[in-house]
């Protein structure tokens, strides 16, 4: 369901470095975990001088944090803004968004909020979900209203219905409580205190993880449905393709409880983190592409851009696991082939293809049809295949998701006009990574994509083509250009648990081979997105003393 579910719920995270060390290692030692918090607790810092490679959301809860504590911090971003994924941009009185549309975890995002002071000056608000398919269309106030939606709509289904949601309601209660703060925004007692639902449900992670741990979306709705049958698509494409079977139930139910986004744009957010970031001491230098890691006896000890060096006590990249150590880093013998080769071939989650349009149609015609500013639709037509790279119709069989920036906030459009994004996963390197180079077959297949997606939304509403007046697109290469992620990677590593990088899919790792150089990006966790960034910016910030 593309970048729209980028943050699947993760409002209880267990990570195994660090802070919060994964459930099985809590149980097996609990004086080292009490250890931990009280070190963390203890106050012993001294300045020193930090370098942070991106401006994402990473980045800049990294550099606030920092900053407050007295160290020297600068932030080097290649784009012309902050943001990363987590941004904006305005075309002919439009706003659209870049990525990230929503975000779950609120608790621990508006607790780091908090923590940087600049909680009370950004509009978070709180998304509907409106669901579309043949046989189903509702806007689901709650898990048990979607469970009685689909009861509804598959009468004669209703004992493999019992079926599968017996056991998805299974791994929602594993994932806790949405009210509260994952560990990692914690430090001593209270960081002690949070992890202790995990001590206590430790036998029924182990027996759930034991259950589910390797089994992707597509093999657990196999379990229960026909495959292209409605519901094997629907609980199927519940996210990431192949996503982790663990995580479906507290996805399915995060959506409807904990999804947010900020009214004035993520690009607000952003901007109110950089400024807040420089009025802490902090230098932010927009513009300024670091071309390599400088290191010195197996320490990182600073950062080229623009035929300059600047000096660095810790360096923390906020941005691409790989392009850092396969491509930033000035001695590559310090990477150890076979981890070189390893992080090489490791997959990276789907990129999307996203069509922004500036419509001449109000606020108010157009809700008449979207009824809310989110739309999954769950039509996939025969034939369609996320895998299938070398499918020239692909984007004609796919299912795009709308989303309008202006019904979340007026402003994002002209007056008695109208925002609209449609975006839909993209098969990997699809059609020879977009024509192989060639600007003009770019250029074209970007046009087919783009109007196969329009004429598929038209049937939701009626008369679009009629009254676009603003209209471009973003294909993954475009989402590489402008954030670096290897592949225009939506959330970091591929979601699959049968590919993944990380032992420990819900890791914080943000250690690498080279002494003081840190990973602070979604990239620290398999599966990434806005949490994961906040979660690696917190790690990265309590192992800097």
């Amino acid at each position: 369901m593309s970048v729209l579910f980028m943050d699947i719920y993760m409002g209880k995270t267990q990570t195994k470095k660090i802070i919060t060390p994964s459930i099985y290692n809590v149980v097996r030692s609990p004086y080292n975990l009490l250890m931990k918090g009280l070190t963390y607790g203890h106050d012993r810092r001294k300045m020193k001088n930090i370098i942070i490679i991106g401006a994402g959301i990473g980045g800049l809860v990294a550099g606030n944090l920092l900053a407050q504590r007295g160290h020297k911090v600068t932030i080097f971003e290649a784009h012309s803004m902050p943001g990363g994924y987590t941004a904006g941009f305005h075309r002919q009185g439009y706003y659209f968004e870049s990525g990230t549309l929503s975000f779950e975890a609120s608790a621990a995002i508006f607790k780091a909020m908090k923590d940087i002071g600049v909680f009370e000056k950004i509009d978070f608000v709180k998304q509907k979900i409106r669901l579309v398919a043949e046989d189903y269309d509702g806007t689901p106030e709650t898990y048990d209203d979607y469970k009685k939606m689909l009861y509804s709509s598959f009468p004669s289904d209703k004992e493999k219905l019992d079926r599968v949601f017996a056991d998805l309601d299974q791994t929602i209660g594993s994932m806790g409580d949405v009210d509260s703060p994952m560990p990692f925004v914690y430090s001593g007692l209270k960081m002690l205190t949070a992890m202790l639902p995990y001590i206590l449900s430790a036998p029924r992670q182990m027996k759930l993880s034991k259950q589910y741990g390797d089994m992707t979306s597509s093999e657990f709705a196999g379990r229960y449905f026909e495959k292209d049958s409605q519901l094997f698509k629907l609980f199927n494409g519940f996210g990431y393709p192949d996503m982790p079977a663990m995580f479906m139930g507290g996805g399915m139910a995060g959506i409807f409880y904990d999804y947010w986004t900020v009214q004035s744009g993520m690009q607000s957010w952003a901007d109110i983190l950089a400024e807040n970031f420089r009025k802490l001491g902090g230098d932010l230098k927009l513009k300024s592409y670091v071309d390599a890691i400088i290191t010195k006896n197996g320490t990182a000890v600073g950062v080229s851009c623009q035929n300059t060096i600047y000096d660095a006590d810790y360096v923390v990249s906020a941005g691409d696991y790989k392009k850092t150590l396969l491509k930033l880093l000035d001695n590559q013998s310090l990477i150890p082939q076979a981890f070189r080769d390893s992080i090489g071939r490791a997959p990276v989650s789907e990129g999307v293809f996203t069509v922004y349009l500036g419509l001449n149609r109000s606020n108010e015609e157009l809700g008449e049809y979207m009824k809310v500013p989110h739309v999954f639709t769950f039509n996939d037509k025969p034939g369609y295949d996320i895998y299938d790279s070398e499918d020239s119709e692909f984007f004609s069989k796919a299912s795009p998701s709308l989303y309008s920036p202006s019904m979340v906030n007026p402003q994002h459009a002209p007056q008695g006009k109208s925002s609209l994004m449609l975006q839909t996963m993209v098969p990997y390197h699809w059609m020879n990574n977009w024509g192989g180079g060639d600007k003009e077959l770019y250029g074209q297949l970007k046009q087919k994509a783009m109007d196969a997606m329009i004429d598929s939304v038209s049937r939701l509403i009626p008369g679009l083509k009629e009254c676009i007046e603003y209209k471009d697109a973003a294909t993954p290469l475009t989402y590489e250009r402008f954030t670096h992620n290897t592949d225009g990677a939506t959330s970091a590593w591929s979601w699959n648990p049968k590919k993944k990088f990380y032992k420990n899919i819900m890791s914080v790792n943000i250690e690498t081979p080279v002494k003081n150089l840190y990973i602070g990006s979604c990239w620290a966790m398999q599966i990434g997105g806005v949490p994961g960034a906040i979660a690696a910016a917190y790690q990265c910030v309590k192992r800097i003393k």
